[in-house]
């Protein structure tokens, strides 16, 4: 991280406190998880994916159908995964 990060954060959450109604340790929390949701890496997001896909009762086949296309469109601009890659990043 170099110097400029913690400024642009802090001028972030100071922008938060002015244009909502969240106070200044709240606006600071609300930053830091959106900051952390769209640090997720493409491994994070798959096996997040997966697990919250298994829980809706979704067979593999459907959950790595529908985890291809999230990714694509997911904040980073990853390469095309296939089922099989999807499949080794959950299972290893």
């Amino acid at each position: 991280m170099d110097g400029s990060e913690p400024d642009l954060f802090d001028a972030g959450v100071e922008r938060l406190v002015r244009s909502t109604a969240l106070d200044e340790p709240q606006a600071r929390r609300v930053a830091e998880d959106v900051t952390s949701w769209f640090s997720e890496t493409v491994d994070e997001l798959v096996q997040r994916r997966h697990r919250e896909l298994q829980r809706q009762g979704l067979a593999n086949e459907q959950i790595f159908a529908r985890i291809a296309v999230e990714v694509e469109a997911w904040r980073f601009r990853a390469t095309p995964l296939s089922a099989r890659q999807l499949r080794r990043i959950v299972y290893g």
